[in-house]
């Protein structure tokens, strides 16, 4: 779980995937419902849209957006782990998984990818496979 610092400060500055899919998703949900407004009031009388169709299409989209709200709480979920996970590390003694750094954990940085803990002597290691904690 390798995290460079360019990508890592992008995302500790930005937004979450979820939140900018829920963004898009409301955005294209309401030019959905404004289409089909626009599609009602223009149809041809003598050969109306077909219900059926359009209740599929309304349901299918809100599968969507119902698929982008759960997605926002798993990321939720996930924060609130890593925080915790992140305040256990706090005191205990690290080793990287190539054992050539190794020092008591004064600080944890929280990245949407991963943890970065940041040593007593300013060092920092990457909280992954193959890392030691004592």
């Amino acid at each position: 779980m390798d995290i460079s610092p360019v990508a890592a400060a992008s995302r500790a500055e930005g937004t979450s995937a979820a939140d900018t899919a829920a963004n898009k998703a409301t955005l294209d949900y309401d030019t959905f419902l404004t289409l089909l407004v626009e599609q009602m009031k223009n149809q041809d009388p003598t050969d109306p849209m077909d219900s059926t169709e359009q209740i599929a299409q309304l349901a299918t989209f809100s599968q969507v957006e119902q698929t982008i709200q759960t997605n926002k709480h798993l990321e939720e979920l996930l924060q609130s782990s890593s925080l915790s996970q992140a305040g256990s590390l706090i005191g205990r003694t690290i080793t990287s998984n190539d054992e050539t750094v190794s020092g008591v954990v004064e600080e944890v940085q929280v990245y949407s990818d991963g943890l970065v803990a940041v040593l007593d002597d300013g060092v920092k290691v990457v909280v992954g496979p193959g890392v030691s904690i004592r």
